[in-house]
């Protein structure tokens, strides 16, 4: 078994009521994961809410990680589905330099906690496909600027209003390196499964109408992909898709 470096940060408890590079005051931890930490804080100045995200170092050597991100959200700072950044800070945290992001903070649910709470902890076919439009119509504007996701899944995905439509954020993103068609399906795939997931995933799916199964295709990449090649392909299958 590797041995951990001492170095190594795991977590980096900002307890409530810290100030941070002297602009910020922490609320509370948003969520954690991989690269590091999320907190909501706010503008001391403006008393605006803010989100903070904080990369553990040994994810973030030489702050290539949180370069990457900055640069990736200020080149996709036009689509609207994604959660607009601001800035980066500097702090010392136990005598080594940390590079935090800040960015818009968005009040919502966690699309994992919002199926939770509806009948049946699904959604019926119609509101999934609504849901799955207004994620792929997003997808799509990112991809048209020959960019990627890498990490879509319910719980990257914020739910703020549904009801005619539903109004969506994307957290997080994975760099895979430069952008490639593998990653373009990947995020294709991945629109498909959370539509499946959002539907009741392998308990509900036999009982499912022939629409749905048609954009599932029983989870097979090879046959998702001969049908959706991209984002926007799914995007005009579901606008097409006659009732």
């Amino acid at each position: 078994m590797p041995r951990r470096n001492a170095n190594e940060i795991e977590t980096f408890d900002l307890y409530p009521g810290r100030i941070l590079a002297r602009k910020y005051e922490v609320i509370s931890l948003l969520g954690t994961g991989w690269e590091g930490e999320v907190y909501k804080v706010r503008e001391i100045s403006t008393r605006i809410e803010r989100a903070a995200k904080f990369f553990f170092p040994q994810r973030n050597p030489r702050d290539r990680t949180v370069n990457f991100y900055a640069k990736k959200l200020h080149k996709l700072r036009h689509c609207p589905i994604l959660i607009q950044y601001h800035t980066q800070e500097k702090i010392l945290f136990r005598r080594q330099p940390l590079t935090f992001l800040v960015s818009d903070y968005v009040e919502g649910d966690l699309l994992s906690d919002f199926l939770l709470r509806q009948p049946g902890k699904r959604l019926s076919t119609f509101q999934a496909m609504h849901l799955l439009h207004a994620l792929a119509s997003g997808i799509t504007m990112i991809h048209n600027l020959r960019e990627y996701h890498g990490d879509l899944h319910t719980e990257n995905i914020i739910v703020r209003r549904y009801g005619l439509g539903f109004d969506i954020k994307l957290i997080d993103m994975i760099h895979w390196g430069a952008p490639r068609p593998v990653n373009i399906h990947d995020d294709v795939c991945d629109l498909v499964r959370i539509f499946y997931d959002t539907i009741g995933g392998p308990k509900h799916y036999s009982k499912q109408s022939s629409e749905a199964k048609a954009i599932c295709c029983g989870l097979k990449r090879s046959l998702i992909l001969r049908k959706f090649r991209t984002a926007g392909q799914l995007c005009e299958h579901l606008e097409t898709l006659p009732w």
